[in-house]
């Protein structure tokens, strides 16, 4: 599913990014440049604005009602008819949004601490940012987090890789 997020809803939209859905943000787009870019994308735009809903070319729309974000994400996915999924979660690049990609375990050794490189064997990458991702620790605490949201863990994922640290490429 395609979102565009509204600037009020950052924290939603990087949370259905982690759940898998391509969602465009911009903290400081103006709301006809967001519908714009909705109607051009074939997004659904979130909202709590009123009066964004309400403009003409604003028809494929959530208008959000809470300010809970759990109750904002069971919103988004009820009115969508979305579940969460375990081979999705993990599966964009928080800053870009773009679906990473697997890297090569020798091609990222310059742009990882030594101990995650001895550690960890998956790698992937963003191809926009070129940021590298690995399952780290805090994979677990975001999944606890989502539980403790009221989110039942997903069933078992055929695909075993998450990621989640992140560190930049200097290339």
């Amino acid at each position: 599913m395609k979102f565009a997020a509204d600037c009020m809803l950052g924290t939603l939209a990087k949370w259905l990014i982690i759940l898998g859905h391509d969602v465009a943000y911009d903290s400081r787009i103006e709301d006809r440049d967001l519908v714009r870019l909705a109607r051009r994308q074939g997004r659904t735009i979130l909202t709590c604005d009123r009066r964004l809903v309400q403009r003409r070319d604003a028809r494929d729309h959530i208008l959000i009602r809470s300010q809970d974000l759990r109750a904002q994400i069971r919103q988004v996915l009820e009115e969508r008819g979305l579940r969460i999924r375990k081979d999705r979660l993990f599966r964009r690049c928080i800053k870009c949004n773009r679906r990473t990609r697997p890297a090569a375990r020798a091609s990222i050794r310059a742009e990882v601490p030594p101990y995650v490189y001895r550690t960890r064997r998956r790698f992937t990458r963003c191809p926009r940012c070129r940021r590298v991702f690995w399952r780290a620790t805090h994979v677990s605490r975001m999944l606890e987090d989502l539980k403790e949201r009221g989110f039942s863990e997903p069933p078992p994922s055929p695909y075993p890789l998450t990621h989640a640290r992140v560190r930049r490429s200097t290339k």
